[in-house]
């Protein structure tokens, strides 16, 4: 089948929230999966790829997103905005569950994502729980991109170093240094989705 041509968003609609199981995830519809650290940006950057502004919420209050968000891209894909993790302010009970969330989806529930875009700090680096879900992903050979968010946020005279830096804790992965608020780096991430759908 030859892919799609197209290499923007049109159109992007909020599905539902998936806890569980469900008939969306099940009908063929392309999934592209967008994850990261609470806080990394994610919602951000999902809103400045569709440019809608309020799109994915976006909220101050890290591990506002409880569920896996589904929205319906161009009416022809899935684009799965996970919960966060690493959240630390939330309740054990909680971050219990979103982890368990997060591990079913990607892991376990067998369903296909044809990418998972993991979304980083640019200006943090990669974390310890960063470096823990990339090792999953690898493990389960999944398609990874990773986007370097807020590259905004860095000092000039540390600017070389901390991309240089990012790009050694990967090897071997593709980095897209972005940055939602600049709206720097979507036209390389969108080539990307392109590419799987």
């Amino acid at each position: 089948m030859k892919k799609s041509n197209q290499k923007n968003i049109v159109s992007a609609t909020f599905v539902k929230g998936v806890v569980a199981a469900c008939k969306e995830l099940e009908n063929n519809i392309p999934q592209i999966a967008f994850i990261g650290r609470s806080n990394a940006g994610k919602s951000s950057v999902i809103n400045s790829l569709t440019n809608q502004k309020a799109l994915a919420k976006i909220s101050s209050y890290p591990g506002r997103t409880q569920e896996i968000n589904l929205f319906l891209i161009n009416k022809s894909f899935y684009l799965a905005d996970l919960p966060g993790y690493g959240f630390v302010k939330a309740s054990r009970e909680v971050r219990e569950r979103l982890e368990q969330l997060i591990n079913w989806y990607l892991f376990t529930s067998g369903y296909e994502q044809k990418l998972v875009v993991l979304i980083i700090d640019a200006e943090l680096g990669l974390t310890e729980s960063d470096l823990e879900i990339l090792e999953s992903l690898e493990e389960y050979k999944k398609n990874i991109v990773i986007v370097a968010n807020k590259i905004d946020k860095i000092k000039k005279s540390d600017y070389e170093k901390q991309l240089e830096k990012i790009k050694n804790q990967v090897s071997g992965h593709m980095v897209i240094f972005y940055s939602a608020k600049k709206k720097i780096g979507v036209g390389k991430l969108l080539s990307e989705i392109f590419k799987f759908i």
